[in-house]
């Protein structure tokens, strides 16, 4: 008794037995048994991986609701409880989404190095969001946060949306960190 002797041979093979037909033309329904039910038919739109572009971007939040603009440049922003988000394709075919978010307040130029070690702190402990800085002509320190996924082949709208979600959401988890580290004097009561 083999290690295979579980499987029972065909000895007859035909273009298509009887039993075949009969389990829905699977040729090897009869080694293996045949399902409990048949599967659905698939619609052709049905979990298909397709090309991104800016059109899908913006279909996307319009089905689902989401508020969004295309600026001068044709790249598609939004703003997620004040905070400023774009949604960047880049690449020979723009296969990489970025979801790039900035913190929705600015620091002085005195407080840079604080900041690099709490943007450095996060990206020693975690893979994403990159949380860095910027520095703007008029001396002021920005906080932006990005992730980048290549998507060479494509993705689903399920996708698409689970990848849009989780860029907002881990950048806000940042800013939100931000917002806890430095209160903004101004929402609270005199």
């Amino acid at each position: 008794m083999g290690f295979f002797s579980w499987v029972r041979r065909v000895r007859d093979t035909p273009a298509v037995r009887e039993d075949d037909a009969r389990q829905g033309g699977r040729p090897m329904a009869g080694l293996l048994g045949a399902p409990d039910r048949q599967a659905p038919d698939q619609r052709s739109e049905d979990g298909l991986t397709t090309p991104l572009s800016r059109e899908r971007l913006c279909a996307w939040f319009a089905e689902h609701g989401y508020t969004y603009f295309v600026d001068n440049d044709g790249d598609v922003g939004g703003l997620w409880r004040g905070r400023l988000f774009y949604f960047f394709l880049f690449g020979e075919r723009q296969e990489i989404l970025q979801v790039r978010g900035q913190w929705n307040r600015e620091f002085a130029i005195e407080r840079l190095t604080e900041v690099l070690e709490v943007c450095n702190e996060w990206n020693a402990e975690r893979v994403w969001p990159k949380a860095y800085v910027r520095v703007r002509d008029d001396g002021m320190v920005h906080v932006t946060c990005e992730v980048s996924t290549d998507l060479e082949h494509g993705a689903t709208d399920d996708q698409l949306g689970q990848l849009l979600h989780c860029g907002v959401s881990a950048s806000s988890t940042v800013f939100d960190l931000l917002d806890e580290l430095y209160p903004d004097p101004a929402a609270a009561a005199p």
